[in-house]
């Protein structure tokens, strides 16, 4: 049997130390200002993204990797014999599954597998590690994409905006939504929801009141989570990530919380201090 390599993309936001222990490789989207393009955790990182919008006052696009992007990062596994599995950002989302998939064509069947994740930043991520250690474990490729696949509609992805700023440059939210929510500090709370983006409320008030509801949130859905993995991903919001990273640790029995930072790309759509919790419920 072939070795299994795992690939994802840049939206995962999987942590560094998770990618060097299990070989995870990473094909990058791509962040557009006007006619530079760069490649997101390449050439441009979240604190040079949020100067630059600050400095020009526009969001840079969004771009996924091209088909030959995948290509270029797929031939040299399947040349010393690996086969691939790509676990993607949402095709709900984005044209990167697609692209993928044109990649995946033009190597020997079965060589490359593509799967969406249905999901972003690290509820994707969640699953491309699940995904890695079931491969450290010996795992064939079908044994991990019908675990993936039980796993995907399991994953909880919640977090909180604080600003409405970036939506409002992104064309998200009209100017007076932006206004009014200035004016009245609310923060949408989204949730993603077979694959998509969903606005699922907003808390009015300080910033600390929608942290401390969307850590109920998650603390509410203790008994149901399957004590593996808890992720807890932030734009610049380091202090009350590990607040939350603490308490977490404190009133639930997962084996492992886990802080990490959100790539570009998400950051361009969600702006600085966003902030979201992500975990697994048992089947």
């Amino acid at each position: 049997m072939n070795k299994i390599k795992i690939f994802a993309d840049s939206t995962s936001d999987v942590p560094a130390h998770w990618r060097q222990q299990y070989e995870i490789s990473i094909v990058p989207l791509y962040t557009v200002f006007g006619d530079e393009a760069l490649q997101d955790g390449v050439n441009i990182h979240p604190e040079q993204l949020f100067e630059r919008v600050s400095r020009e006052g526009r969001l840079p696009r969004t771009a996924a990797p091209s088909p030959a992007d995948f290509i270029q990062a797929f031939a040299p596994y399947i040349e010393q014999g690996d086969d691939i599995l790509y676990i993607s950002l949402s095709s709900e989302l984005s044209s990167t599954y697609q692209n993928a998939l044109l990649a995946a064509s033009e190597f020997p069947e079965g060589r490359v597998t593509v799967f969406d994740s249905l999901n972003l930043s690290c509820g994707f991520g969640l699953l491309v590690m699940k995904a890695a250690r079931a491969a450290a474990n010996g795992n064939t490729i079908e044994q991990i994409v019908d675990m993936l696949t039980k796993t995907r509609p399991l994953i909880d992805t919640e977090f909180v905006i604080d600003t409405l700023e970036y939506l409002y440059k992104g064309g998200r939210c009209s100017g007076m939504q932006n206004l009014i929510g200035s004016l009245l500090k609310i923060r949408p709370v989204i949730k993603v929801i077979d694959g998509k983006m969903t606005p699922a409320y907003k808390v009015r008030g300080k910033r600390e009141k929608s942290l401390n509801q969307m850590l109920q949130n998650a603390l509410n859905q203790r008994d149901q989570m399957d004590n593996d993995i808890i992720i807890v991903v932030h734009a610049l919001a380091e202090e009350d990530a590990l607040m939350l990273q603490a308490r977490l640790k404190e009133e639930t029995n997962a084996q492992e919380v886990v802080l990490t930072t959100a790539g570009c790309v998400i950051s361009s759509h969600c702006g600085p201090q966003t902030i979201g919790i992500m975990y697994a419920k048992k089947a």
